[in-house]
């Protein structure tokens, strides 16, 4: 045991004298972190649409219509000619520019007959997604002030009941997505010094001494649990304290998922370059997985935002499940798979890595 202590420690020191890892493993997530705290701390976001009125004739319509937008905080009101508010929407200043028509509320609408339909053009920027939702907003608000003309009661209403006590932010929820990247970092890229050490015959010349060359491998483990407390700390710290993230799970709770997610992808590192003649063709191998699994599991944005046809890949990435279990121990999400599944696609993970790990690695 002494021996082990001994060559965890050695390994710490050796590692500790390596600035770029020192900055990839421990200071880049906290960059990430104080970044796009910074960019995404100012509350959950209040989403707002620029929105152009052409009114061709002023009447009651027009002002109750007029008067019901003013009370959305959605929409900031512009009102202008036709050629002023299209310029200004071809230049990006409008997301949506509606031209109300002239509308006579003669007895039909007061009655009980049906009125002839009245056709209000929107133009938009079809070039952006974005632009398709004050769309549905306008649809509903004319619904409510076709009701109010008509004197027509609702007959249901939208009775909101949010079951967090607060509304979660955006460095809320990338918060646990950052962490989630940092341990997928630490151990992917930390796999690579076991090939460093085989490729200059370190593991080769260690065969030839007592040292068992399998505890090595345990120290290299080791270290990489321990810096990815220290990551987490240093993450959790800066969001709770800095940008008032508000943490519900407990530190063992935490703790125990950081570790669980930690030796998943050290195992999956060390599988990937059990396949790597060098350090650079090892590194090439872990640059081709890791930026389908940054980028595609979610941790950064919602999955509701990727093309349906990407579920399948999304589904089968580790990094997908640890997102979620962080997300969850950390700010109290609902998880999006449930606990059992994220646990069990982890571990199937962890346990296939492991087994071709150990069936085709190579210490010289």
């Amino acid at each position: 045991m002494k021996i082990f202590i001994n060559l965890v420690v050695a390994t710490l020191k050796d590692l500790a004298r390596d600035r770029m890892a020192i900055f990839w493993f421990i200071l880049f997530p906290i960059l990430f972190i104080f970044l796009f705290g910074m960019i995404f701390s100012g509350g959950a976001g209040n989403v707002n649409f620029d929105l152009g009125i052409v009114v061709e004739e002023q009447g009651i319509f027009a002002e109750t219509f007029i008067a019901s937008l003013k009370q959305s905080e959605v929409f900031t009101i512009y009102q202008g000619s036709l050629d002023a508010e299209l310029e200004a929407l071809a230049g990006r200043r409008r997301n949506a520019v509606l031209a109300l028509p002239q509308v006579q509320l003669g007895p039909q609408f007061s009655s009980g007959d049906q009125p002839s339909e009245v056709i209000v053009p929107v133009y938009y920027d079809a070039s952006s997604q974005a632009n398709k939702v004050p769309l549905f907003m306008l649809g509903e608000i004319f619904n409510h002030v076709e009701r109010g003309i008509q004197n027509r009661p609702r007959i249901f209403a939208i009775d909101a009941r949010p079951v967090q006590s607060e509304a979660l932010s955006d460095i809320d929820y990338l918060l646990p997505g950052i962490l989630a990247m940092a341990l997928m970092q630490l151990g992917l890229f930390g796999s690579l010094r076991l090939v460093y050490l085989r490729e200059r015959k370190v593991l080769k010349s260690l065969g030839a001494t007592p040292l068992p060359r399998v505890q090595i491998v345990f120290s290299e483990i080791v270290i990489r649990l321990l810096m990815a407390a220290i990551q987490t700390s240093l993450i959790i710290l800066i969001g709770h304290f800095v940008f008032d993230v508000q943490i519900v799970g407990s530190w063992w709770q935490v703790l125990a998922t950081v570790l669980f997610g930690a030796f998943v992808f050290v195992s999956i590192g060390y599988m990937l370059v059990t396949f790597a003649k060098t350090e650079e063709s090892g590194n090439g191998i872990i640059q081709v997985v890791q930026f389908p699994m940054m980028f595609l599991s979610g941790i950064f944005f919602q999955l509701e935002f990727l093309p349906p046809f990407l579920a399948p890949v999304v589904k089968a990435i580790p990094l997908t499940y640890l997102g979620d279990l962080l997300r969850s121990v950390l700010i109290g999400m609902p998880y999006a798979f449930g606990l059992a599944t994220d646990l069990l696609v982890l571990g199937g993970w962890l346990i296939i890595s492991l087994i071709l790990t150990i069936r085709f690695w190579r210490w010289e």
